[in-house]
């Protein structure tokens, strides 16, 4: 398996699924701001996510994830660097200091118009907790330094937000999309809703690859083979269904076409086959599970898939 590609695909479609500005700041908003709306989608710009640090020889790249400025009356009031985690980082408090630090000293030498806060905060999408340090005492514990000179460090916090794990009651405050992408990691494959979907294909994308699956590539092309296109209403359950759906209808076409009995018992059984390995593959979840949600029996899926 190609790990280094199946990363590739996940960190891409997240970024992706960040970038969108109303994404962005109905996550700000409900993450640092409970909810209240201090920021403003319309007031959110891309702002570069690679900075430079000096390495052994010579100055080195690092990339953040994303970057936004939140622009009023013209001038930035705040940058925002994002960075989403899919495995616990013991030192990325460090790497958040190079972030930081890179953008304040771009500040420092000219390099921007005015000077501004830089706020950097962690999207974890991991299954375990997060257990590493978050502030720098706990990244240092094990050095037993004393009071006298703890005074004088720098108390670097890092603001980690575990999103497979967030109380319903901070779901709930989401406006945006991602509301149905923390809704799906905390309830599974029974999730239903009737919200509305407004960035499809990448919201399909961000989903799949949280479920650990690496085929993304095909999303746009099975949109517009449905007819569904990004301006549409469509629910999340439709959006689900019809994914699901599709197998159903090429067997009943299939079984049309051949005119027979027998055609039409092996469009029904394939029907029943597709439905639940195209839930597997797009939920990432098991065959029990997959059948429970479609109300059907493991023995009698067998029973099908031998046929």
């Amino acid at each position: 398996m190609d790990y280094s590609g199946t990363k590739e695909k996940k960190d891409t479609a997240q970024k992706d699924f960040m970038a969108f500005p109303d994404i962005t700041a109905d996550t700000i908003n409900v993450l640092l701001y409970q909810g209240r709306k201090l920021v403003d989608a319309g007031d959110l710009w891309a702002g570069p996510t690679e900075s430079f640090y000096q390495g052994r020889e010579k100055l080195r790249d690092q990339y953040e994830d994303l970057c936004k400025y939140e622009l009023k009356d013209g001038n930035v009031r705040i940058m925002y660097l994002i960075a989403n985690q899919s495995a616990v980082d013991g030192k990325m408090l460090l790497r958040k200091a190079g972030y930081t630090g890179g953008a304040y000293r771009e500040q420092y030498e000219g390099k921007t118009q005015d000077i501004f806060p830089v706020i950097e905060f962690v999207l974890y999408w991991g299954e375990p907790g997060w257990r590493s340090g978050r502030d720098i005492r706990r990244l240092f514990s094990r050095r037993k330094l004393p009071e006298e000179t703890w005074r004088y460090i720098d108390d670097l916090k890092l603001h980690v937000y575990e999103m497979r794990h967030l109380p319903r009651e901070i779901r709930e405050r989401f406006q945006s999309d991602m509301r149905i992408v923390v809704d799906f990691l905390a309830e599974g494959i029974g999730y239903r809703s009737d919200r509305k979907i407004v960035h499809k294909a990448a919201l399909i994308r961000m989903i799949k690859v949280l479920s650990g699956e690496s085929d993304t590539g095909n999303i746009e092309d099975w949109l517009e083979k449905k007819g569904i296109r990004e301006e549409d209403e469509i629910t999340v359950c439709e959006l689900f269904d019809q994914y699901v759906r599709q197998g159903r209808e090429e067997g009943k076409a299939e079984g049309r076409l051949e005119g027979r009995a027998e055609g039409q018992f092996e469009g029904r059984t394939r029907q029943l086959v597709e439905d639940i390995e195209r839930t597997m593959e797009f939920f990432h979840v098991t065959l029990e599970k997959a059948c429970e949600s479609l109300g059907i029996t493991v023995s009698r899926y067998e029973e099908a898939k031998k046929i």
